[in-house]
This record gives C-alpha cells, sequence and structure tokens, in this order.
C-alpha cells in the first residue's frame, strides 16, 4: 500500500469488504462502520503490509481481527436493544441485482440459510465461495489451522444442503 491516496489496490477491495463486513455484523450501519475502522487501522499500520502479498487477505485479516476486538462491545449493546427495534437479520441481505421475483425469493431463502450457519462455518463458506479466496488465505484471515479452515467448510456445506433440502446442492466454487 502506498503512502498515496487512492491505492488502487485498495480502492478496488472496497466492494469485498463491504460485503464481508455485512456477513459478519449482519448489519448495514456496523458493516460500514467496520470497513471504515478496518481501514483507519490498515493506514495506521500500512508499513507491516509486505509489498508483493495479497493486500485483500491482509484487509480481510484487519477487519476480522477489528471485528473480534469490537465482539463484547456489540454484545452490550445487543442486550439493550428492543426486538421491536430490530430489522431483521435479512436486513444486511440486500440483493443490488435485477432479479425476476422467483429469483429473488430463493436468494433471499438462500441467504437466510447461509445466516442460519454458526458464524465460523458462514465466514468460510462465504470467504471460500464469495471472496474466492484459497485455505490458506482464509486461514491467515481468520488465524486458524488449514485443517481448521477445511473442516469447517465442509460441515457448512453439509448444514447449508440439509437445511434447503439439497435444493442447493452443486458444489460452491472453491480455490484451494
Amino acid at each position: 500500500m502506498s503512502d498515496t491516496l487512492p491505492d488502487p489496490d485498495l480502492i478496488a477491495a472496497l466492494p469485498r469488504l463491504r460485503r464481508y463486513a455485512r456477513v459478519l455484523t449482519g448489519d448495514l450501519n456496523r458493516a460500514d462502520d467496520l470497513v471504515q475502522d478496518t481501514l483507519t487501522r490498515a493506514w495506521a499500520k500500512r508499513r507491516l503490509w509486505r509489498t508483493g502479498s495479497d493486500l485483500r487477505a491482509w484487509l480481510f485479516t484487519i477487519m476480522h481481527n477489528v471485528h473480534i476486538n469490537q465482539f463484547s462491545l456489540r454484545q452490550r449493546q445487543f442486550a439493550e436493544v428492543s426486538l421491536d427495534a430490530d430489522e431483521g437479520p435479512l436486513a444486511a441481505w440486500d440483493i443490488p441485482v435485477r432479479a425476476t421475483q422467483s429469483d429473488r425469493l430463493e436468494l433471499v431463502e438462500l441467504f437466510a440459510q447461509i445466516g442460519r450457519l454458526p458464524d465460523e462455518q458462514r465466514e468460510v463458506l462465504l470467504l471460500a465461495a464469495v471472496e474466492e479466496l484459497r485455505y490458506q488465505d482464509i486461514a491467515q484471515v481468520l488465524g486458524v489451522p488449514i485443517g481448521t479452515v477445511m473442516s469447517r467448510l465442509n460441515r457448512a456445506r453439509e448444514k447449508l444442503r440439509r437445511m434447503t433440502g439439497g435444493a442447493y446442492g452443486a458444489p460452491l466454487k472453491v480455490v484451494k
């Protein structure tokens, strides 16, 4: 990352950072805050990034760590929030493409099922299938061994197949 703005690689990573933040937080506003906090931390620590390494994976690692560090604060805030004020778990899954009504319904149903996965499985599934990170990069982002990544991904896929009755049984593309 250079000392001049805007860095093209950083700008190219923004949509993926925002998408991953939405997965982590389940809330549009908190996701935007998480992206901003991630970029602030990345800029402050930019000298730690190794030129030639995967900037996107480095940013995801920072985002994951910021998210974990803020977990207790979010838990306290969650305990104080009225259920009546909640927009629901699907609020983070805004679908920005034009689709037929049945396509949109299928996507909403799939996202709802993905949202029901345990956090650790959902993170690995989306980093692998949506962000197309390699197992090694996912392990680095999450700070876990590659075997744990593979295990979580397999459990997420199996659970998703069971929850959807096999409707989405086609294997998800994963870069190993």
